[in-house]
């Protein structure tokens, strides 16, 4: 049983969700060229309007918003009151409307020529058809996203390079970028031996022991094999997340390594303790969003140690709140909205000063957070949906 101090720790975490929800859909929701029905996230802020139809769009941000949108919908179920205190639009039916514009956005289809651009939609969209059936009001878009993506994913599986998978259409690279969602995808659709397959070659091929952190990917130059051995974080959360999906003993062993990796290789000091380290704006801006998301999947995980799922949920929790008390507002439309540090360790009016562009990449990282953040509550049985 909750106590009244835990109760008070959930409303407070998820109404700093629900703001951040407010504010992203705020400032950076817009429709498609003006037209009804639509709906995606502007890639920065002021904007103009209509939505420019150049490039690059940012197609696997709208995959991310998606899932920001997703947690949103799972809180509304839970007290029965939207994210932003009306009675509109959920976050749900806002989610199918920009998984529908991204297919119009994107020439009528939902492959493009990134595959881990593919595999994110692909997660985004298996997660928006469970909270369809969840709410009881079932959507054939979800389904029709999987179906288009899944054969895509599996055929950038192959045997080159000894395994993995391709990160483009170009098929000179396989990485952990495109191989981690991959896997997590094939995991929760029910294709396990897929799923290990990648997990493998990514153990055999790009886990750094020493650091327990996982490597860039290999790239195929002129008939050679290059490791690109660079280290960032959303590497790391679509593979802790693939290997609490399947769950061996040596899977768990394998994902309480990777949460000491990232305290121990993937943080920086703030007054409070260690904060996750982020890696700038742009697609960077979105990366520790990502791995907030799986630790808080650790912190859940009840076959995990119990000092692996506090540390897990420690430093989502940490970094959550550098993110909220770096806010700043600013005017916006008819009010004022809040914006985000690009850093947790950095404040907003340092980051993005009054008058400067905001990108919705590091916005979304600050939402992904603190939705993070809202699902870690292990004692209440509240741990994060898949």
């Amino acid at each position: 049983m909750s106590t009244p101090a835990q109760e008070r720790a959930v409303r407070l975490a998820g109404g700093r969700a629900d703001e951040a929800a407010a504010a992203v859909v705020g400032r950076f929701g817009c429709r498609l060229l003006g037209l009804p029905g639509t709906h995606l996230g502007a890639a920065r802020s002021p904007r103009r309007a209509p939505l420019y139809l150049g490039r690059p769009w940012h197609y696997w941000w709208q995959a991310h918003y998606i899932d920001c949108l997703v947690d949103a919908g799972r809180r509304e179920l839970v007290r029965g009151l939207h994210y932003d205190g009306g009675y509109g639009r959920s976050a749900g039916a806002l989610a199918a409307r920009v998984l529908g514009t991204v297919r119009l956005r994107n020439g009528l289809r939902f492959p493009n020529d990134y595959y881990d651009d593919m595999a994110w939609l692909a997660l985004a969209a298996h997660r928006l058809e469970g909270l369809a059936a969840a709410a009881g009001k079932p959507r054939r878009r979800p389904q029709r996203a999987a179906a288009a993506l899944l054969p895509q994913l599996e055929s950038a599986h192959t045997p080159d390079l000894g395994g993995g998978l391709f990160w483009s259409t170009r098929r000179d690279f396989k990485n952990t970028p495109a191989t981690g969602p991959a896997a997590l995808c094939f995991a929760r659709t029910g294709r396990t031996a897929r799923a290990r397959e990648l997990l493998d070659w990514l153990d055999a091929h790009l886990y750094d022991a020493g650091r327990r952190l996982y490597l860039d990917g290999i790239r195929s130059t002129g008939g050679r094999q290059v490791l690109v051995a660079d280290l960032y974080t959303y590497n790391q959360g679509p593979v802790l997340g693939a290997l609490l999906e399947l769950g061996t003993p040596a899977d768990l062993r394998r994902a309480a390594d990777l949460v000491h990796g990232v305290a121990a290789g993937l943080t920086r000091q703030h007054r409070d303790g260690p904060v996750l380290r982020v890696h700038g704006t742009g697609d960077g801006g979105l990366f520790t969003g990502i791995l907030a998301r799986y630790l808080a999947m650790a912190a859940a995980a009840q076959d995990l140690p119990a000092e692996v799922r506090q540390l897990a949920g420690t430093l989502v929790a940490r970094t959550a709140r550098a993110f909220w008390e770096g806010r700043r507002l600013q005017a916006h439309r008819d009010g004022e909205a809040l914006v985000f540090p690009a850093d947790p360790a950095v404040p907003a009016r340092e980051s993005y000063p009054p008058g400067s562009t905001v990108e919705l990449s590091t916005q979304l990282q600050a939402w992904m957070t603190l939705e993070a953040a809202a699902a870690v509550q292990p004692e209440l049985g509240n741990g994060p949906v898949p």
